[in-house]
């Protein structure tokens, strides 16, 4: 089921993929968390173009990140900004806001995969002003 939220600012619904700025969010898989019927587990990739990133926001999930190529720039609130390349893993926990999410580079893509626990119908990423 693929994310039908529209998210204010710089991200659009097209075809199944939110555009963020210069990359994409997709949703590759959502189904409902065996044993909570409040919850359900998503699977999203997010693609960078060089130098692209993604506004402040936050999740309202527990989300689990696995890089799969280039390198990502990675910080929550109150935490230290994490550089990491591929097959490196990073997590964030449901309350935190993400305030660092970007391509390291200027001149390579990027592209990482999201697992997350979040409220069943609730959207992958909400903007914080």
């Amino acid at each position: 089921m693929k994310n039908t939220a529209v998210l204010a600012f710089s991200l659009s619904l097209a075809g199944g993929t939110l555009v963020a700025q210069e990359g994409s969010v997709r949703s590759l898989l959502s189904k409902d968390l065996a044993g909570d019927s409040r919850r359900e587990v998503s699977l999203i990739t997010v693609e960078y173009a060089p130098g692209g990133s993604t506004p402040v926001h936050t999740h309202h999930a527990q989300a689990l990140v696995y890089v799969l190529e280039g390198s990502i720039v990675m910080q929550v609130k109150g935490g230290a900004p994490i550089t990491l390349t591929p097959g490196q893993t990073w997590s964030e926990g449901r309350d935190d806001v993400h305030v660092v999410s970007r391509n390291a580079s200027n001149s390579a893509p990027a592209k990482y995969l999201v697992f997350m626990v979040k409220d069943k119908g609730a959207p992958i990423l909400t903007p914080v002003k």
